[in-house]
């Protein structure tokens, strides 16, 4: 039997190739811009290899949100790590957010990857609902924060919830426009100075 060469080796698998160029691409460039020539052309996967892996376009853009909604989940589970108090762990979600402002984008930094191709969808499209619960899920882990330094207090909990919640996305869509991280560093200020208030 022939020795396997080291590239055949450590050769990712086509399904996981197609995902992370079009993550690249759908981020870089949107969702509407992006044709699946160009995402197997970046992947370096033969076209039928798409449609090996996924059904559609849709399907693949599906597969795309519900990455970029784990990929955070996982920044936020690390910054969560490192916290020792509710009000930590409240900012923890700011501070997920920040990693991902500073992450290294090819084109630079665009903002929510999920609130852009949410923009690009005609409403009524999964896609949509898929960002929306993400949103959702944000929302209801800085309720569970706060609801740690108001116990018994749940609706103040979840109205000072959705006030960050607020808060975080306008940070986030202007540092998306403005291409860095400080308004969500601005953000993350005001969020502290308001949980140190309660």
């Amino acid at each position: 039997m022939p020795a396997s060469s080291p590239s055949s080796t450590t050769r990712r698998p086509a399904r996981e190739l197609l995902l992370a160029a079009a993550a690249r691409l759908f981020y870089a460039n949107g969702v509407a811009a992006t044709g699946i020539d160009t995402i197997t052309a970046e992947a370096g996967v033969a076209k039928k290899s798409l449609y090996n892996n996924f059904d559609s376009k849709a399907d693949l853009v599906a597969s795309y949100l519900e990455a970029r909604h784990e990929e955070w989940l996982g920044l936020y589970r690390a910054r969560l790590e490192k916290a020792s108090t509710a009000a930590e762990r409240a900012l923890a979600v700011f501070d997920a957010y920040l990693d991902h402002a500073n992450a290294a984008y090819r084109h630079g930094f665009r903002g929510c990857g999920l609130l852009n191709a949410a923009a690009e969808l005609p409403a009524g499209d999964p896609g949509r609902t898929a960002v929306r619960h993400h949103k959702e899920e944000v929302q209801e882990l800085l309720g569970i924060h706060v609801a740690g330094l108001l116990p018994g207090k749940e609706e103040r909990a979840a109205g000072i919830a959705a006030h960050l919640a607020f808060l975080l996305e306008g940070a986030m869509a202007r540092a998306g426009l403005e291409g860095g991280d400080a308004p969500l560093r601005q953000a993350r200020a005001i969020a502290a100075e308001l949980l140190d208030a309660l």
